[in-house]
């Protein structure tokens, strides 16, 4: 008896997922509840819809992290890869698609194979121990008796459904001339966290730009459901000038090196993942435009030059807590015929989701063959973001791919012996090269 894998949505993870069963000799069996029903951010009856004609981002492998990710996937023999190249449309060095035409391109790769049983309807139930493996990708706006289900199975406090996501910058941009380490009374590490300083100039300069900047707005299907322990940093600007100085820019209990006066205000920054490569400012998460962002917080001292890896925001986003709850070929710990894939998992960004759906079907036909999956190692983005997944560091955020996930590259050995630091563009094409190289021996290895 031929075996067969459940897949749950048919967004871009699911369907990613379907591909690289199907070509392993796996039948799948695809749920979608499109067109019976839709989410609030869908219209299209098609498989994996696009919200955005530029969702795949930057294209360039040698420069740019998601450009990487891209090529990784070709090299895998990526269905939304394929599909996205041959809509693609002219914008530059991105790879900006043809919407309806990439949907449509996806859904007509699938359905003809038949491989691939689609069964239209809601899933409103998990499935039992003893069912086939089947592999949820609903996506951030899974519906809600879904999610009821989820909740059952899982402990209350590993699903969220908001990302209220703090700004994370790469560390080597700051400015430790006038920043330091130091923790509030120096409990713990010192290297907990780094302290960039405000006068108090400075500080009310800052808080006068913060209530003035331009705002993303919510989406209809997204009701602004703050609670006090996760307020947007604007909103708390708005509630006082003051208000700050007693929340997350308190200046007490630290002690600037650089000099003798006193803070007025203190801006914190928190290691964000195990390689101490990116730091977390503490308690800004904000629905300030991106570009104000970038303007607004290169005016604290230290961060003037600050390169970030990924920007602030806060929006509906159900995910589940993955390093507490996922083994690392993406099973469910307390039930392993079930596994998530994509944006429920806690990657952010369509390319992520289809990359970590591409890894679901990998890992879920080797388990069904008996065959010990191999994990991509954590210099190719394809790793670091599984990695990500599994980071028990801070608190758990989605996070997109971006450089500071992979192992540090700080220089290379000259011809005479001699230590030479690379960084800028160079750098970044030395990340890719290595990502590259380590990729193609992973695949000569993986279906082995």
């Amino acid at each position: 008896m031929m075996e067969i894998v459940h897949i749950i949505g048919a967004g871009l993870a699911g369907t990613e997922a379907a591909w690289q069963l199907t070509k392993r000799g796996i039948k799948v069996k695809l749920f979608e509840m499109k067109p019976q029903k839709f989410s609030p951010a869908h219209k299209n009856p098609n498989f994996a819809e696009l919200v955005c004609s530029n969702s795949f981002r930057a294209d360039d492998a040698a420069h740019n992290a998601v450009g990487l990710m891209h090529e990784e996937m070709r090299l895998f023999d990526s269905l939304i890869m394929q599909c996205a190249d041959s809509s693609r449309v002219p914008a530059g060095g991105a790879l900006a698609v043809d919407r309806n035409g990439f949907a449509e391109l996806v859904t007509q790769k699938l359905l003809q194979t038949e491989m691939i049983e689609v069964e239209k309807g809601e899933v409103t139930q998990l499935p039992s121990p003893d069912s086939p493996l089947t592999i949820i990708a609903t996506g951030p706006l899974t519906s809600d008796k879904l999610i009821n289900a989820i909740l059952q199975k899982i402990d209350n406090d590993s699903l969220s459904f908001y990302d209220a996501i703090a700004p994370v910058v790469y560390k080597e941009s700051i400015d430790f001339s006038k920043a330091w380490y130091q923790s509030r009374y120096d409990k713990g590490d010192k290297y907990d966290y780094i302290n960039c300083p405000l006068n108090e100039e400075q500080y009310y300069h800052f808080i006068d730009e913060l209530t003035a900047a331009e705002k993303m707005p919510f989406h209809d299907f997204e009701k602004p459901n703050y609670f006090d322990g996760c307020l947007p940093i604007e909103v708390m600007a708005e509630r006082g000038r003051d208000t700050l100085l007693f929340g997350p820019m308190k200046p007490v209990g630290l002690t600037n090196p650089h000099s003798t006066e006193k803070p007025y205000a203190i801006v914190q920054l928190r290691q964000d993942n195990k390689e101490d490569t990116l730091r977390n400012i503490v308690g800004f998460q904000t629905k300030l435009k991106h570009g104000e962002q970038e303007r607004i917080f290169r005016m604290i001292p230290g961060l003037e030059n600050a390169q970030f890896a990924r920007l602030g925001g806060i929006h509906k986003n159900t995910f589940i807590n993955s390093p507490h709850l996922l083994n690392t070929f993406l099973q469910l710990k307390s039930q392993t015929n079930i596994m998530f894939a994509g944006q429920i998992s806690g990657c952010e960004g369509y390319v992520e989701s289809a990359n970590v759906g591409m890894m679901a079907g990998y890992f879920a036909a080797c388990l069904l063959k008996g065959k010990q999956p191999l994990i991509p190692p954590e210099t190719t983005a394809t790793g670091a973001m599984l990695k990500h997944l599994q980071d028990t560091t801070g608190e758990y955020q989605p996070m997109n791919i971006n450089f500071g996930l992979l192992p540090d590259i700080k220089g290379e050995i000259t011809s005479n012996g001699k230590f030479r630091k690379i960084k800028g563009a160079e750098r970044k094409e030395a990340y890719s090269l290595r990502a590259l190289q380590d990729f193609k021996q992973w695949m000569s290895r993986a279906d082995a």
